[in-house]
């Protein structure tokens, strides 16, 4: 996964509002965390929200947050000791730091830029050549431990997630810790890249108003649920495969970052996750996929390089 020395990278993308210094708070989310995934209801409108809990953990995995984390209505959070506010400015000082590819190769946080500057710039064009209406970028913002949003207040264990209402996805960066530490996933510049790609996927989702299709249908091996996150999943391999045309990168991904992609996705598989969590596989409690579905869509993805290959709704997946 190599830059493009020269490409000029865009930091207002991302907004930085860590505490202090890299994975500000230390341990964030922790051990605590167990990579599942769900969607929450917006009262009884989009998806619907299925919590994976082990013990009092509770872990949503590349998910969608369309209101607050109590199933309310979402308001605008006001400061108070159990409601944190962010730490720091936004974009903090990735605009000193990450200003080009070559920065990106020596960074993390510069290449968190990078790979989310590469992936709107592909929607942007993909969009564009396919006569749809203009592709509104999102930002990624980087928190620790918690973060306010516009779906509610959010803590580390919660994972990485896209908010359509202030339409910006959520990271912490000690995600990836876990990831690998505590689900077997090989880890890697690229895998984090999958992921962010594929929240970005939610967030094509939502423009294109493929959320609405999921309605009540929130659970289950064949649900709507399912088949919207591998939509997101194939949606992350259509940019991986067109990458190197945003002009970010030196050349195509190698086999090695493709396998960091798909062992994340395996990783994370609801009957993956299901056995390490409950010993047993339930497939009508599943809300992602499983490991080989995760693994074959993202696949399709970036094989075809086509967007329109990713229609998960219609036949079998």
């Amino acid at each position: 996964m190599q830059f493009d020395d020269d490409a000029k990278l865009d930091p207002s993308q991302v907004e930085d509002v860590r505490a202090s210094g890299r994975r500000a708070g230390g341990g964030g989310g922790g051990r605590g965390m167990m990579p599942g995934g769900c969607v929450l209801p917006v009262g009884g409108k989009g998806g619907g929200c299925l919590l994976l809990l082990v013990g009092v953990a509770a872990l949503f995995l590349f998910q969608i947050v369309p209101t607050n984390f109590s199933g309310d209505e979402p308001q605008s959070p006001a400061p108070s000791a159990s409601r944190p506010e962010p730490q720091g400015s936004p974009s903090g000082n990735l605009a000193s730091r990450c200003r080009t590819g070559a920065d990106a190769d020596q960074s993390e946080d510069c290449r968190i830029v990078g790979t989310v500057n590469s992936i709107q710039a592909y929607w942007k064009q993909a969009f564009t050549g396919r006569g749809r209406t203009s592709y509104t970028p999102a930002k990624t913002v980087l928190f620790s431990r918690a973060v306010n949003t516009a779906c509610g207040t959010a803590d580390s264990s919660v994972g990485p997630f896209y908010c359509p209402r202030d339409q910006k996805v959520y990271l912490d960066l000690t995600f990836f810790d876990t990831l690998q530490r505590d689900f077997g996933a090989k880890g890697g510049p690229f895998a984090q890249a999958y992921v962010i790609a594929h929240e970005y996927g939610h967030h094509v989702q939502n423009l294109l108003g493929t959320m609405n299709r999921v309605g009540n249908d929130r659970q289950g091996a064949t649900s709507g649920a399912v088949r919207l996150e591998l939509q997101a999943d194939c949606y992350a391999g259509v940019w991986a495969g067109n990458a190197v045309r945003t002009g970010f990168y030196t050349q195509p991904f190698t086999q090695a970052d493709i396998d960091e992609a798909l062992s994340a996705a395996s990783a994370v598989g609801d009957d993956s996750i299901q056995r390490r969590s409950q010993g047993r596989v339930m497939p009508d409690a599943f809300t992602h996929g499983t490991s080989a579905q995760r693994e074959k869509w993202f696949s399709v993805g970036y094989k075809s390089g086509d967007p329109a290959r990713c229609d998960t709704f219609t036949g079998a997946i």
